[in-house]
């Protein structure tokens, strides 16, 4: 029988329902709401991507959904300094539709990136991570500059190595180390530089969901359309997605791209 939004959600709320959680149902978006009753912190989980996934890797797609619920309503409510926790700051890509504030109205740190793109941060605490707010920030005594800086420099930190696969003369490399993280290396220009200095074509980066940054040397006009595919099937069977659309690397510069038919991109502007 086939799976529904219903369904779904039914699903969700039983393998979740343990402790003292309460459950709200959106359904004009399809999303469900679980929250802590204590702290009234909590997850949104919208079903209709979750439903594609499930079309794609069946119960996999539950279990990781649910996996990701528990560890985030576990920290929840729960104190995060930002003093003795530098090491564990770093920036995280979302997409421009993601909120900018949580759940209590309280803005989180943020700064602009692309048209698609926003970066966002965070404290690692293992299995998850919790958001930076101005709330926090302001507890603390901590001004945006400061996050900034340490964020940065922590990512530039972290390892980039790829996986190169060619593809009807074109070349594509997959940053994927499953840390949270690995979207957030769009950031690392001095990394993204040396692609650029080897590439034979143009060079295009994409972020489709939060666990993997794929580099492309486009090098004829079939390399754009399995781009194309190659993000979309990313974006949709991703956890955390970000954007379907890739961006065109040029001088330092992402400029999203509409990928059409006849293989030609044609710059979003």
């Amino acid at each position: 029988m086939k799976m529904t939004t219903t369904k779904m959600k039914n699903i969700l709320m039983e393998k979740l329902s343990k402790g003292a959680r309460t459950f709200s149902y959106n359904q004009e978006q399809e999303e469900l709401r679980i929250e802590d009753k204590e702290t009234k912190k909590g997850i949104t989980v919208a079903l209709s991507p979750l439903l594609a996934k499930f079309d794609q890797s069946g119960d996999k797609a539950i279990d990781e959904i649910v996996y990701y619920a528990e560890e985030s309503l576990k920290v929840m409510g729960k104190e995060h300094a930002l003093h003795g926790n530098e090491k564990k700051i770093f920036p995280v890509i979302r997409s421009t539709s993601f909120p900018e504030e949580a759940k209590e109205g309280i803005p989180f740190v943020t700064d602009e990136h692309t048209a698609e793109t926003r970066i966002y941060y965070a404290v690692d605490l293992g299995n998850t991570y919790r958001l930076i707010d101005e709330e926090l920030m302001e507890k603390e005594k901590w001004d945006k500059e400061m996050i900034r800086t340490i964020a940065m420099f922590n990512v530039r930190s972290l390892p980039v190595e790829a996986k190169k696969d060619t593809v009807r003369g074109n070349d594509f490399y997959f940053i994927n180390h499953n840390d949270g993280y690995d979207a957030s290396r769009i950031l690392m220009d001095s990394e993204l530089r040396k692609y650029k200095d080897g590439m034979k074509g143009a060079m295009a980066v994409a972020v489709p969901h939060q666990d993997v940054l794929i580099i492309a040397d486009i090098q004829n006009s079939a390399g754009y359309d399995i781009l194309a595919q190659m993000n979309m099937h990313f974006f949709t069977n991703g956890n955390v997605p970000i954007t379907a659309l890739p961006f065109l690397y040029e001088d330092g510069e992402l400029e999203p791209i509409f990928i059409l038919a006849k293989n030609r991109p044609v710059e979003d502007n």
